[in-house]
C-alpha cells in the first residue's frame, strides 16, 4: 500500500518508474473514495466512473511533477475537482440529465453490487425520498459550497486538504462549509425533513 507523505520517498520512485503494483495500489485505495465524492458533487454514475478513470488518466501523465509535498489525496482530489468542473461544463453544453437514471444508480457501487439491499416498500419509500431531498438541497448550494459540503461531510477530508484543493484558505474552507450546514439544515426543514433533534 502506499504510504503517507511522510514515509520514504521510495514509494514515489516506484510511483514514477510506474510500477504496476504501486500503481495498482493507489487504484485501489482511492477509487472508491473519489467516485463518491463526483457522485456527491451531482455527476451521473456513468459520468462519475468516467471522471474518475480521467483522474487517473491525468495522474499517470503528471507523476512526474508530483513532489510529493501534499498528500496523494489531496493531489487526487484535486484532480477529481478540475474534472468534475469540465464535466459540469460539458453536460451544461449538452443539456444531459436523466434524474431517473441517477436515482437507479445510486443503490450499486461501481462494480454493480447494492450498496444496501432492498428493504421494506414503505421503509424504501421513505429512505428514497430522504435521499432526493438531499440531493434537490445540494443542488441548491453554490458549486463552491457543494464541493467544500462534499469533501468535508462525505468524503471527511481535512479542512487543510480541502483548502488545498480548492485552492482557498482554510478559513474560507470553513465560512463555506458553515454556508453550506444551515442552507442544507434550512432546505431540509423547509422540504419536511426537519433536522431538529
Amino acid at each position: 500500500m502506499i504510504g503517507p507523505v511522510s514515509t520514504p520517498p521510495d514509494w514515489l520512485t516506484r510511483l514514477r518508474a510506474r510500477d504496476p503494483e504501486s500503481l495498482q495500489a493507489v487504484a485501489e485505495e482511492h477509487s472508491r473514495r473519489l467516485y463518491r465524492a463526483a457522485r456527491g458533487m451531482g455527476l451521473s454514475a456513468e459520468q462519475a466512473d468516467d471522471v474518475v478513470q480521467e483522474v487517473f488518466v491525468t495522474f499517470l501523465g503528471s507523476l512526474d511533477r508530483f513532489e510529493g509535498r501534499s498528500s496523494l489525496a489531496t493531489w487526487l482530489f484535486g484532480i477529481l475537482l478540475r474534472k468534475v468542473q469540465e464535466q459540469r461544463r460539458a453536460s451544461a453544453r449538452d443539456g444531459q440529465h436523466d434524474e431517473l437514471d441517477e436515482s437507479w444508480a445510486a443503490n450499486f457501487d461501481p462494480s454493480g453490487t447494492w450498496i444496501t439491499p432492498p428493504v421494506e416498500p414503505d421503509r424504501a419509500l421513505a429512505g428514497q425520498e430522504f435521499a432526493d431531498a438531499v440531493r434537490s438541497c445540494l443542488d441548491d448550494l453554490t458549486p463552491q459550497q457543494r464541493e467544500v459540503f462534499v469533501l468535508r461531510q462525505f468524503q471527511e477530508l481535512a479542512a487543510s486538504g480541502v483548502s488545498k484543493i480548492l485552492d482557498l484558505t482554510v478559513t474560507h474552507v470553513g465560512v463555506l462549509l458553515h454556508r453550506a450546514r444551515l442552507r442544507m439544515r434550512q432546505c431540509l426543514d423547509a422540504l419536511g425533513w426537519g433536522t431538529a433533534q
